[in-house]
Formats: C-alpha cells, sequence, structure tokens
C-alpha cells in the first residue's frame, strides 16, 4: 500500500469514527486509536473540519471533538452555493410570475428550515455575499400570471391519473369551448403550458396556456400518458411550442459569427457541420416556421436560410412587414438586403 493511500484510509477511518461516537475523542484518542503522533491527529482533525459539521465538546480541560447526526446527514446537508443558486432562481421566477414559483418558494423555505443553528452560522455568511451577488435576468415577452392552484390542479390529475376539463379561449376566438384532455405534461418557459391530448381521438397532443383556461377541475374519467410516453422527444420536433408538419431546416452562418453559433442551441436535434470559407451549417428538423424566423431575425443577417423554401418565403412575409413599417421612419433600412431571402 502506498503511503498516499495509507494517509487516506486512516482520514476515512478517523471520519467514520468521529461520526460513530456519542461523547466525542480528543486529540490525544484520535492519536492512539490511527497509531500516530499528536500533531497528525491535529491536522487530520483540521482536514475533516474543512469538510464536515465538527463539533467541539469541552470535557473539563479537554476538548472532543464529533461529527453529529451520522455520515449520512453530513453527506445530505446543502452548502452555501448550492442555497445560493436555488434562492436566486426562486426570486427570478417570482419576478417573471412562473407558475411554479410558489412551490420552489416553499422547497426554499423547508431547506432553510432543516437547517440547524451549527448549520446556519456555518453557511450564513457565504450565502449572504453569494446571494447579493447573485441575479437572474428577466428577459422581455409576455407577462402571463397563473394561480397556484391551476398548477396544483394539474399536477394532482397526473399523479391520479384522471383527465383535465377546462373552458379554453383559444386565440382570436369569440368564447371559450369546453374541453377533456388527457395531461401529458406541465411546461413552463415564462408562458406555462399544459400539454394535453383528446382522449378518443387520434390528434397528436398539443399545447394549452394555462392562462386562457378557467373553470379547471380533474375529470372523473381516467387517463395518462401512455408509459412509452417521452415529453421531451415530443417537444424536440418543435421549435418552441409551434407544432406544424416537419421541414429539413438548413442554415448557414456568416465566419464572423461562425463560433457565437457553435455554442449556440438553435434546436435540441442540431448538428453543425463546416462550410465554406469559415461559415457554419446548422442542420435540424422541425416546424414552427414562423417562430423559427422570428429568432433568425436576432441574428442581424449573420444567418442564411439554405433551406427549405418555405421558411425563406415566411421570413420574406416578415421582412416585407418590417419594411413596410419603416419605411416612414428610416427610408433607407427599407432598401437594406437580408442574406439567404434574395
Amino acid at each position: 500500500m502506498s503511503d498516499r493511500m495509507g494517509k487516506f484510509r486512516r482520514l476515512l477511518r478517523l471520519v467514520h469514527i468521529l461520526a460513530d461516537s456519542a461523547e466525542g475523542l480528543t486529540l490525544d484518542e484520535m492519536a492512539e486509536e490511527l497509531e500516530v503522533n499528536r500533531r497528525t491527529a491535529e491536522r487530520m482533525r483540521d482536514v475533516i473540519a474543512e469538510a464536515f459539521v465538527l463539533e467541539e465538546i469541552a470535557d473539563d480541560r479537554r476538548k472532543r471533538f464529533r461529527i453529529p447526526d451520522g455520515l449520512r446527514r453530513a453527506y445530505t446537508r446543502p452548502n452555501a452555493a448550492e442555497v445560493a443558486a436555488l434562492q436566486t432562481e426562486v426570486a427570478t421566477l417570482t419576478r417573471k410570475g412562473a407558475a411554479h414559483a410558489p412551490q420552489l418558494e416553499n422547497l426554499l423555505g423547508k431547506v432553510k428550515a432543516a437547517l440547524d443553528d451549527r448549520e446556519k452560522r456555518r453557511i450564513d455568511p457565504d450565502l449572504d455575499a453569494l446571494a447579493r451577488l447573485q441575479r437572474g435576468m428577466r428577459v422581455a415577452g409576455p407577462a402571463v400570471n397563473v394561480a397556484p392552484e391551476t398548477i396544483a390542479t394539474i399536477q394532482g390529475a397526473i399523479l391520479a391519473g384522471v383527465c383535465l376539463e377546462f373552458d379554453y379561449r383559444a386565440e382570436g376566438a369569440d368564447a371559450p369551448r369546453w374541453r377533456r384532455v388527457v395531461p401529458y405534461g406541465l411546461m413552463d418557459g415564462g408562458v406555462p403550458y399544459l400539454v394535453g391530448k383528446m382522449p378518443g381521438r387520434e390528434d397528436p397532443p398539443t399545447f394549452f396556456r394555462l392562462d386562457r383556461m378557467s373553470d379547471l377541475r380533474a375529470s372523473n374519467q381516467l387517463g395518462c400518458a401512455p408509459d412509452d410516453w417521452d415529453l421531451d422527444a415530443w417537444l424536440a420536433q418543435s421549435f418552441g411550442v409551434w407544432r406544424e408538419d416537419a421541414h429539413d431546416i438548413v442554415l448557414e452562418v456568416a465566419p464572423t459569427s461562425a463560433n457565437r453559433a457553435r455554442g449556440w442551441s438553435f434546436h435540441p436535434a442540431q448538428e453543425l457541420e463546416e462550410g465554406e470559407g469559415g461559415a457554419l451549417l446548422v442542420r435540424f428538423r422541425s416546424g414552427g416556421l414562423r417562430e423559427i424566423a422570428e429568432h433568425l431575425f436576432t441574428w442581424g443577417g449573420e444567418v442564411a436560410i439554405v433551406a427549405p423554401e418555405q421558411l425563406r418565403e415566411v421570413m420574406r412575409e416578415k421582412l416585407e412587414a418590417v419594411k413596410s413599417t419603416l419605411k416612414d421612419v428610416r427610408p433607407e433600412m427599407s432598401q437594406e438586403p437580408v442574406r439567404g431571402v434574395s
């Protein structure tokens, strides 16, 4: 056995001894148990104190040390960085009005309440510093507020294996219509959606915005997603929440933006390929041509549409609409060419 491995095993043995001892051990007792000198035992104690809560017990003039609550507690105890990350996410989602923000806020409260006084004193200084300087960014988008009861009702139906019933007002509709759907998933990306399927029909699952639902309730009719249902795989077939006939999308990123695009996710199933002159080709199969076109606007002409022609046509329509809007404000902008849609 190497000397390094021997030191590691002695240290690991001391961890277990300190965790199993009710009254704790003095430095001399540690040294005797491990057959090392007192100075070595002191160094080992200091190393353990960096990774575990090491309780110090006064015993007359001597000090005893032990790891309270056993090793299971030591390995499952959250650190300051983990609590700060959860706290930051809760604050961000609360500002965005995310539907599941109250549940995460309750979880954060439970995590903090589970810490004893020693643990709180240990992480509070680091937690304060991290929480003060960590923030989540709120991007522009729809401001959607959904009652926590709505989320709870959907989750309850999923757990019970029953359908959901609600009145749904689709975009542009004059009045809501009653729906009964099998819950296939729950999504919250700023705008919360239920993924649901009409029972007894061959139609594929579709999205329902939670803020357009009313009179939501669990149904008496049984209904649950199949055991082989893969929500992630299904979502990968769409671009955002738009679902339509899939197209083979090919985009060409200009050499000046190729490095940026290599670290960018256009689609979960994308494939990257080196193009000519330092350009980058991005390939994926997806529906949602209008949403793809909207996203390409953010690249400022650095991405050309190679295929399909349907996407090029959608982009032409959007560009014409933008040019028409800008014509009276900045006439020179309406004449600027755009890559890949000529």
